[in-house]
């Protein structure tokens, strides 16, 4: 299988294996660095994106389950509210069972995608997240 152009193919335990090592040097700090490395790849995905919010949203969900990151589903989009759900997220299979959300790099570029549909920053929080229990990781902007 040959990953699209401009990707590389990764198993999720190997990015995990990095998140954990970065949680253990620098704790809580560490799940704002991997959303920031999820909103760097996130303006590459969203640069190619047109129409309105709506398609550019749904294009942007459809290219995460095409890349293996779950499956997306648009729960609600608003000219001020961004709410994204996915089932079977690999991040949070890999991780384990946790304690608090664990899918910061989907959250990074779901903070991107939310810039862009709302044309404004706006912060995503996980509410919901595989790894906590729950039946999908489910996330939530919130304006800034």
């Amino acid at each position: 299988m040959m990953p699209p152009p401009g990707y590389i193919l990764i198993r999720p335990e190997t990015l995990v294996g990095v998140q954990k090592a970065v949680e253990a040097a620098l704790g809580a700090r560490a799940a704002e660095c991997l959303a920031a490395g999820g909103r760097a790849g996130g303006v590459t995905a969203t640069a190619q994106l047109e129409g309105d919010a709506a398609s550019r949203a749904g294009r942007l969900l459809e290219a995460g389950r095409e890349i293996g990151w779950g499956d997306f589903a648009l729960e609600r989009l608003t000219p001020t509210a961004l709410v994204v759900s996915v089932a079977g997220s690999p991040f949070a299979r890999a991780y384990g069972a946790a304690g608090a959300p664990v899918c910061h790099l989907t959250r990074g570029v779901l903070e991107t995608l939310a810039l862009v549909v709302l044309e404004r920053p706006a912060r995503v929080v996980e509410t919901t997240c595989a790894a906590m229990g729950a039946e999908r990781c489910r996330f939530e902007s919130v304006p800034t």
